[in-house]
């Protein structure tokens, strides 16, 4: 998951803002620009954590689950593209507010559909943080830990280090600042696919024959829900679109983003798992040797992440302090002390970073804990909503074999949400 996956078009920098005139107005982004930005909004992390994903489904499954995941995406992408032309089309002054994922759900089904949204999208967030800081300390702990009998443990990284330097990084406000963070995460995890790749070519002895093509029935869900996690950037659609100077070409653009997003990570779960069999851990970049070039990109792809984790928790700062503003006893507390409002909303700041690190230090697995987040709240995000509210939004306007696509989406993502959450807690 990107940090740039957030609810508003603030959280991605490289995104440009919508015109304020409403309707089918553009931006100035070529497709070109929008295409970079799809793949740096849906590229992160989570992409290290295929291989042992395929590990456990076979090689082909895993693929298979990729591919599925894949092209349900782009699929649930286009309907969401789709609401909002219907109702521009239906009221142009009322759909220039329609900015974010949160607005789709209030026009779909009123308050109760935005708070829903904003919900889904808060802990969707929230299980990206984590998983940043997960990644982090297990790998800042394999680094440090080399040669000794008694490693690091993952959580001394995490309180010790990230916290208090996240901390500091949660007072600033400007995104702007922490945006080339970004790409340079993106690039580190370029450049660790590229040196994992190079490694696993050598380690290529027996190739397919002695690894297995389906590991039963139970291993296709947990491949399926890093899958969803991995092409988590959902919440960006609609602004995505709405920068294209040629929205038209949208579809198009997206298409291929999708096609080469999805042919590379299949490619990179295959060749991390026929190389490593069932040694391969859970993120992939702590089956690389112990040398100077593994040691550099971990700690690069560290560093990176630990700049880049305040844009994941923007969202989830963004709706925070929307409901403390709004709540009667804060704004009694800063009416009378000066200064109280900006003191208030930084200590919850610190606060949520803080249940972030709690909470990362007691998970277990990182490969298990994606494939959780992905086959629940990014099911549901990806999959359920977009179905539900193409079906409310389109109505009469759909066509029979849209409404049986609709709800066969609706149907499977709800099964595989349940299904998924099972085999994750169970794992």
């Amino acid at each position: 998951m990107d940090p740039s996956g957030g609810e508003a078009a603030a959280a991605a920098p490289l995104v440009e803002k919508r015109g304020a005139g409403g309707g089918r107005s553009s931006g100035g982004a070529t497709w070109a620009q929008t295409l970079g930005n799809i793949v740096v909004s849906i590229v992160g992390t989570g992409v290290l954590g295929l291989p042992y994903a395929f590990r456990v489904a076979g090689w082909l499954s895993g693929s298979l689950g990729v591919a599925a995941a894949g092209l349900s995406t782009y699929y649930c992408m286009l309907l969401l593209v789709q609401c909002r032309d219907r109702l521009e089309e239906q009221d142009s002054d009322e759909s220039a507010h329609i900015h974010s994922y949160g607005d789709l759900g209030a026009k779909a089904f009123g308050t109760t559909g935005r708070y829903l949204t904003e919900l889904l999208v808060l802990v969707s967030q929230a299980g990206g943080a984590i998983a940043y800081l997960v990644f982090i300390g297990q790998n800042l702990s394999s680094v440090f830990s080399t040669g000794t009998h008694n490693p690091i443990s993952p959580s001394v990284f995490i309180f010790l280090l990230l916290l208090p330097l996240e901390i500091v990084l949660s007072v600033i406000r400007s995104l702007s600042s922490l945006s080339p963070f970004s790409a340079f995460a993106d690039a580190c995890n370029v450049l660790a696919m590229a040196i994992v790749i190079k490694e696993d070519f050598q380690l290529f002895k027996s190739f397919f024959k002695t690894r297995k093509a389906f590991n039963g029935a139970l291993g296709l869900p947990f491949a399926s829900g890093v899958a969803v996690f991995c092409f988590e950037g959902f919440s960006l659609t609609l602004p995505l679109e709405a920068s294209m100077s040629e929205r038209g070409k949208f579809q198009w653009v997206l298409s291929c983003a999708f096609f080469g997003i999805t042919l590379a990570y299949i490619c990179f779960g295959i060749f991390g798992y026929l190389a490593y069999g069932d040694e391969t851990k859970d993120i992939i970049t702590l089956n690389l040797p112990h040398n100077w070039s593994t040691a550099a990109v971990k700690i690069g792809l560290c560093i990176a992440l630990a700049f880049t984790f305040p844009i994941m928790m923007h969202p989830i700062h963004d709706i925070m302090e929307g409901k403390l503003k709004s709540s009667g006893w804060f704004q009694k507390i800063c009416y009378n002390v000066q200064s109280a409002e900006l003191f208030g909303l930084l200590g919850v700041r610190m606060l949520m970073v803080a249940v972030m690190a709690t909470l990362a230090s007691y998970i277990p697995g990182f490969g298990a804990f994606i494939s959780l987040v992905g086959s629940t709240v990014c099911a549901l995000l990806s999959f359920v909503l977009p179905a539900l509210f193409h079906l409310t939004l389109m109505g009469s306007h759909l066509k029979p074999w849209q409404r049986i696509l609709d709800y066969g989406v609706l149907v499977i993502g709800l099964v595989f949400a349940s299904y998924g959450t099972y085999d994750s807690l169970f794992d």
